[in-house]
């Protein structure tokens, strides 16, 4: 039986469905000696800013129960250097590119689309968990009518199409995506990490020095899960699923969910070739079952 394990989002077609999470793969450059970039359907870059951004103070990486506390603070080099250094290193391999954009402003975002514009990329994913200064640093992602807002000045000014990574931390994920693709938004890609927090017993403190984190891994995917389908319920674009993703079974179930698309993150950093194995494990599912085509099971539970 022939596989087809090709998927459309946003008219850029994937050789498969697995792609990494943005912040747990650099751009890549980590992990090439032990992933063959060339067998992943997309690599979701770790987000980049107009200007450089220091990050967040140490501690800030704490093990948990099934997963990861993070407060880096999407430290990173910035939009000239990554044009000049990340790029070049990526247009080596046969997969697509996805961008992830963070910023403090609606015209720190539009600023990197802008860069992006005349670039060798295909995607760009849109962080809007990132604080929104003009409005007294709430995330973007976190109130419809911003969310709203800043999807649409950045779909206006994109060359390429756009995905609004949506954060968890929202009473309705629903409401979210209806706004993201109400105001222009190609795709959608969730779910981004939970607000969590540890505490040192012994030292009588904050684990991270940002007292607050965000939570990944293994123990945020039946979150991740419930909020994929809730999403593709409310909306007509594709989905990427995300949050906890560890083998091929637990890419099936978001795609199950109604994801077009899955991304692997924390465990990333748990086992190096985890993407690969993912996308060896969907292979896996399809046979067993006797599915041509993976387009078949996406979003057939309902």
């Amino acid at each position: 039986m022939e596989i087809n394990t090709k998927i459309n989002i946003a008219g850029v077609i994937l050789k498969n469905p697995v792609m990494t999470a943005s912040g747990t793969f650099g751009s890549g450059m980590e992990y090439a000696e032990f992933v063959d970039l060339n067998g992943l359907g997309a690599v979701v870059t770790k987000g980049v800013a107009n200007v450089p951004w220091e990050g967040n103070p140490t501690p800030r990486i704490q093990e948990t129960y099934g997963g990861m506390l993070n407060a880096i603070g999407l430290q990173n080099p910035g939009i000239d250097v990554f044009i000049q250094r990340d790029i070049p290193f990526l247009k080596q391999f046969d997969t697509k590119i996805i961008v992830n954009v963070c910023g403090r402003s609606i015209a720190d975002y539009v600023e990197v689309a802008e860069k992006l514009g005349d670039q060798p990329v295909d995607l760009l994913e849109i962080n809007v968990s990132c604080p929104n200064v003009s409005h007294g640093g709430i995330a973007f992602g976190q109130n419809p009518d911003n969310l709203f807002e800043i999807t649409k000045e950045i779909k206006a000014k994109a060359k390429q199409p756009i995905i609004m990574k949506l954060s968890p931390n929202v009473t309705d994920i629903a409401e979210m995506a209806k706004a993201a693709e109400a105001a222009g938004s190609d795709a959608l890609s969730l779910i981004n990490t939970i607000t969590g927090m540890k505490i040192d017993i012994h030292k009588r403190t904050f684990a991270l020095a940002n007292k607050t984190g965000g939570l990944s891994g293994p123990a945020i995917k039946p979150i991740a899960v419930r909020m994929v389908y809730q999403a593709a319920k409310a909306v007509q674009i594709p989905i990427i699923g995300m949050g906890g993703i560890a083998n091929g079974e637990d890419a099936v179930e978001f795609m199950l969910a109604g994801a077009s698309a899955v991304a692997v993150g924390a465990m990333n950093f748990v086992n190096p070739y985890t993407t690969q194995e993912v996308a060896a494990g969907i292979v896996e599912y399809m046979k067993r079952y006797n599915i041509a085509d993976i387009n078949e099971i996406i979003g057939t539970v309902c």
